[in-house]
């Protein structure tokens, strides 16, 4: 890419965002158009007038044009824009996940996302840690898994779950790019001590990109917290994907699930439990910034077969 462009620029950052009015209910209009900025810009000019941001830890990285874009549908509304209406050749969506997916939700969506079964070395890694550290195994927890996926049509409500409380909690660039919905850390442990009295659960078990010094106050403020922290021979015969596979397949399994709002991680976790059948009740759940007005939780996706 550096070498194509001439360097680490991008030309062209879109910010994707709703609409500061909002829908008004009546007839649904798929639309776009560049708007002032909603949220305060996480981008700031340097003293070469470049943007610069976060770019997933990229820090040479640098934005030439920055605008902000109002949509509403589904992922091809943004098509007719970076083929006709702009003339970078480098194009950056940020915040993305505003958008849509065209066929989310439907049958073809559900065989191919059922399809992409999780490679069963690292499952198999996940049901020993659950069965030694959480009490948790498919029998008990009513979660058989059939390794043809073709087969795997389990009715809704029917699994239970281990007893232990399952949390995605997104730190890093969520902390900034997601300011309003992520809690702070005290914020999160309040949640999760009304969750585990709520369920009558004595267990937590934690999936967190927080930094080392997160984890340390994370370790005082819940002691009761359980994480995969793998050695450093797991760690590179796994990588970083394998070990959020690892993750996602525990947190699956929980009694119950609170993610973060707005995560892929997260989503990937709804998902596997609606293939495992868990009432949806105990699946999209989402924490809540603090400041948040309005927190809305995650919409349940209904398996399709």
């Amino acid at each position: 890419f550096c070498s194509e462009s001439g360097g680490p620029f991008i030309e062209q950052i879109y910010v994707l965002q709703g609409y500061a009015e909002g829908w008004k209910e009546g007839t649904w209009e798929e639309k776009t158009d560049e708007r002032p900025c909603i949220d305060q810009l996480m981008y700031s000019k340097d003293k070469h007038e470049y943007y610069r941001g976060w770019f997933w830890g990229y820090e040479e990285t640098r934005g030439l044009n920055v605008s902000c874009l109002s949509v509403q549908g589904s992922a091809s509304i943004v098509a007719p824009i970076l083929l006709k209406n702009t003339s970078a050749q480098s194009v950056m969506l940020d915040r993305a996940e505003n958008l849509l997916h065209d066929h989310y939700g439907g049958k073809d969506y559900w065989n191919t996302r059922r399809s992409m079964v999780f490679a069963k070395h690292l499952r198999v890694v996940g049901d020993e840690f659950r069965n030694k550290y959480l009490q948790s195994t498919d029998e008990a927890d009513r979660t058989h898994y059939k390794e043809d996926w073709t087969q795997m049509k389990v009715k809704m409500g029917t699994a239970l779950g281990g007893p232990y409380l399952g949390v995605h909690l997104r730190r890093k660039d969520f902390i900034w790019g997601h300011r309003e919905d992520v809690p702070s850390l005290q914020g999160a442990v309040k949640k999760i001590r009304s969750l585990l009295e709520m369920h009558k659960l004595e267990k937590v078990f934690v999936a967190t990109d927080a930094v080392e010094e997160e984890i340390e106050l994370l370790k005082k403020l819940l002691p009761e917290m359980v994480r995969f922290e793998p050695s450093w021979e797991e760690l590179e015969l796994y990588k970083d994907g394998g070990l959020a596979v690892i993750d996602q397949w525990i947190c699956a399994h929980a009694r119950y699930f609170i993610g973060t709002s707005v995560s892929t991680f997260s989503f990937r976790i709804h998902e596997e439990r609606e293939i495992l059948g868990f009432d949806p009740k105990t699946t999209y759940n989402r924490f809540c910034g603090e400041k948040e007005k309005n927190c809305e939780q995650p919409t349940h996706w209904k398996i399709v077969y």
